[in-house]
């Protein structure tokens, strides 16, 4: 009899873990779209993608970036990317964060001076895409309490907490040395972190989300769609 319970409590957990792992794969995400002039892209022109990080309190991420890079440069109507490092080191030190320019206006007086207008014309870049934003943890709840003791250890709890992944995209068409648009992308979700003998984390993949999100929606914006 103690066996058979024992059975049942295992199967009630291990649905419990699969219930909480549906849960947590299911994120919410908002695009939205702000469109100030035509694109449009040709087979030998590029994008690069930078994150702002001019910001005290934050940091876009570089590997957001990366990833965001990386969705639109491969599949269908594939947009060839500019590494963000791989350009910023060509030309420092003028996107550097202390030096990058924030508004257009600035950009056209960079491009008045040769060096720079001569590295553009190498990569190609017919568009500047400036990313800024980050994920945020809030609603922290519950507790996970672990003991160690002779015949072993383990721990006990449950705890959750929920994720927002908010970025703004700002395309800069370089040919016209104007803002063309900007596109927003919210992503929530909820993790989880249950605890029987040892923590499962079950996370919330916003930020992942709101990366191929954006990226979709970027791609199609450059092509015109």
């Amino acid at each position: 009899m103690k066996l058979f319970l024992i059975s049942i409590s295992l199967k009630t957990v291990a649905a419990l873990f699969v219930l909480l792992g549906m849960l947590a794969s299911c994120t919410s995400t908002t695009v939205d779209e702000f469109r100030q002039g035509e694109t449009g892209i040709e087979s030998n022109e590029s994008i690069v993608i930078l994150g702002r990080r001019q910001a005290s309190d934050y940091e876009t991420r570089s590997e957001f970036v990366s990833c965001v890079g990386k969705h639109i440069n491969r599949g269908e109507n594939a947009i060839h990317v500019i590494p963000e490092q791989e350009f910023i080191d060509a030309m420092f030190p003028w996107f550097e964060p202390r030096t990058a320019p924030l508004r257009t206006r600035d950009l056209e007086r960079l491009m008045a001076e040769d060096v720079i207008a001569n590295k553009m014309m190498e990569f190609g870049i017919r568009y500047i895409i400036w990313v800024d934003g980050f994920t945020e943890t809030t609603g922290r709840a519950g507790s996970i309490s672990c003991t160690i003791g002779p015949g072993g250890g383990g721990c006990f709890g449950f705890g959750t907490w929920e994720d927002d992944a908010n970025f703004d995209a700002r395309i800069w068409d370089v040919s016209t040395m104007s803002a063309v648009g900007i596109i927003s992308t919210d992503a929530t979700g909820q993790s989880y972190m249950p605890a029987i003998i040892i923590p499962i984390p079950l996370i919330a993949r916003v930020e992942a989300n709101a990366c191929s999100r954006l990226a979709a929606q970027l791609k199609s914006f450059v092509h015109g769609s």
